[in-house]
């Protein structure tokens, strides 16, 4: 049974506005390991995600690790609406909540990012003095490539909607975000500035960071990670970076309406960060 560690919810005062948080204090005789910053993902998938995020960081708290969740701008219960949101500011977002759970732990967060929240993470930590350590699930690799699925969400709707008149190629809601235009995509309002800024996006830690545990999850007879993930760790491999790969069978719970778990990929995060401090 997972451990029930309390969490308090409150609102942290951003430059911005309020970020709605929870914050999950370390318990238990292993307390103080350390602490973790979670980067949620994007549109519908922080609220699919939000159960598998939630296990995870009681698994930490009861491993010893402080956990902040923060909702970023226009997100979950935070202040604003996502049809503001813009890259910029969603970076900014975790530059200021890695510095209030640094001062609040004493100690550097490891930064936990769930799909694009690995962009946004590793973004973030080019500001920092000091690279952080990652957990990365399921990263995603390219922000172009990323918000291209996104928009095709729109054109499948259409599809099966069975209005030709009113299909609108990807490529045209593309050049619409490129023109500094706002588009819907399933009830989420994406502005020319935040596709702007997640279409620069890489995923491209800082030159020198920290240690990298990358978790992938496969629903798949013989788990293995994606040919793109492989390549990215070989390539940071030959930099030298530090990187721990695993992927793991289970439910690829970011995708599904109803809420699923993986207790295997809650075991091999905890085994991950341990391993950082060794």
């Amino acid at each position: 049974m997972q451990p029930q560690v309390p969490a308090k919810a409150f609102y942290l005062p951003f430059e911005t506005g309020r970020r709605f948080c929870l914050y999950h204090e370390a318990v238990g005789p292993s307390a103080c390991r350390g602490s973790v910053l979670y980067i949620h993902p994007f549109a519908e998938e922080l609220n699919r995600s939000r159960r598998m995020a939630a296990l995870q960081a009681r698994a930490f708290a009861a491993g010893g690790w402080s956990v902040l969740q923060a909702d970023l701008f226009g997100c979950g219960d935070s202040d604003g609406d996502f049809a503001d949101a813009d890259w910029a500011r969603w970076t900014s977002d975790v530059a200021e909540a890695s510095r209030w759970l640094q001062a609040r732990s004493g100690t550097s967060p490891i930064f936990w990012g769930m799909r694009a929240g690995c962009l946004l993470a590793s973004n973030a930590a080019r500001a920092l003095d000091a690279a952080p350590d990652f957990v990365f699930w399921q990263p995603v690799i390219s922000g172009k490539q990323f918000l291209r699925q996104f928009l095709r969400i729109k054109f499948a709707a259409q599809l099966i909607a069975g209005d030709a008149r009113e299909r609108v190629r990807t490529d045209d809601l593309h050049a619409e975000l490129r023109r500094g235009r706002s588009v819907e995509v399933a009830g989420y309002t994406v502005s020319g500035a935040l596709a702007q800024g997640l279409d620069d996006a890489l995923l491209d830690p800082p030159a020198r960071p920290g240690k990298i545990a990358w978790l992938e999850v496969s629903d798949g007879e013989d788990p293995a990670l994606t040919p793109a993930g492989r390549n990215w760790i070989e390539r940071r491999r030959v930099d030298g970076t530090a990187i721990h790969s695993r992927c793991i069978r289970g439910p690829m719970f970011w995708q599904v309406q109803q809420y699923e778990e993986s207790p295997a990929l809650i075991a091999a995060t905890l085994e991950a960060a341990r391993a950082f401090a060794t």
